[in-house]
């Protein structure tokens, strides 16, 4: 065949694909999230996804000392307690997991970039990441509790605070109270698009979250795409630093759009029921586990993202080293 063009002629070994590949991943684009509990001496891994940990605060060097030595330069803090209520007060308890975690990793990994979550859903008895009354979800009064949660893990040494709470209006109001009291360098990493998904089931498990209702009046719809990027408009004004798509892998489109639109890093989050299937399938034997989550994450990396936060953080940098 007298062919001009071979694409082949790239992909003929190892050391031209490589030097061609377009997308690169790397454990330093790897943000790893975990749980921190009350207590001592607890090390919890879920049932359906192994890797999503729910630790002691005391349990902290053991799960963090792998991951800093695999090249993780951040991890995102969730808190998990027993006594909840409806106006959320364990997250705004200065004695509570997710401040002492965040004086402990601190003081142990200073090197290690410390995000935490900001919703209330982790310590209200009604499930919601809001203030709840009267079967509605209050937004500028949530967005109130928001911002002091935010004060108090800034005030531990968290570098970066992580709405998860799609409340209006947030990333500014947070922003100004940061900066009015002298926490200027404190990064926003906003869930600036985040979908009511079927895909947060083994994350809502470890928290023991007993929701009332849904989450549809906060989080986005999945049929929407267009409302997406003026999520991101708004969060871009207000100071959002990071923004983020969740889920990932179903909303590689959105990450795609925030690519060419956002002037800001990119993070999307692989969910736990995202990592729940790979586990699953894998274990099915329906494929190989390690080329199935660098697979995932790839695309989830050759879609746009700049950064992936996923519980699988560590076996993917394993991999990657």
């Amino acid at each position: 065949m007298d062919l001009i063009q071979r694409p082949r002629r790239l992909r003929q070994n190892p050391s031209i694909r490589e030097m061609v590949r377009e997308t690169h991943l790397v454990p330093a684009q790897l943000i790893y999230p975990f749980f921190v509990c009350e207590g001592r001496g607890v090390f919890k891994r879920s049932k359906h996804l192994p890797d999503l940990i729910n630790c002691s605060v005391d349990q902290i060097k053991k799960l963090l000392s792998p991951a800093e030595k695999l090249g993780i330069k951040a991890v995102v803090l969730f808190g998990v307690v027993q006594k909840k209520d409806s106006r959320a007060s364990g997250a705004f308890n200065k004695n509570g997991p997710v401040a002492n975690a965040i004086r402990e990793i601190r003081s142990h990994f200073p090197n290690l970039q410390v995000a935490t979550d900001i919703a209330l859903d982790p310590y209200t008895d009604h499930g919601h990441d809001g203030l709840f009354k009267n079967a509605e979800v209050l937004n500028d009064e949530t967005v109130e509790a928001l911002c002091k949660m935010s004060l108090l893990h800034a005030e531990c040494g968290a570098q970066i605070v992580s709405p998860s709470d799609m409340m209006d209006g947030r990333i500014g109001a947070i922003r100004g109270a940061l900066d009015a009291h002298d926490f200027k360098n404190t990064m926003i990493l906003s869930y600036t698009a985040k979908y009511a998904s079927c895909l947060y089931e083994p994350f809502r498990e470890t928290l023991d979250i007993k929701l009332k209702g849904d989450k549809k009046s906060y989080q986005m719809d999945p049929a929407n795409r267009r409302e997406a990027l003026k999520e991101l408009m708004l969060d871009v004004d207000e100071g959002a630093d990071i923004v983020m798509v969740k889920p990932a892998l179903w909303y590689l489109d959105i990450i795609a759009d925030f690519k060419v639109h956002s002037p800001v890093p990119i993070a999307a989050y692989h969910v736990s029921g995202e990592g729940a299937m790979l586990e699953l399938g894998a274990k099915a034997g329906i494929f190989d586990y390690d080329r199935a989550l660098l697979e995932s994450l790839l695309s989830i990396k050759r879609a746009g993202a700049d950064l992936v936060v996923t519980y699988q953080a560590l076996a993917a940098a394993k991999l990657l080293r």
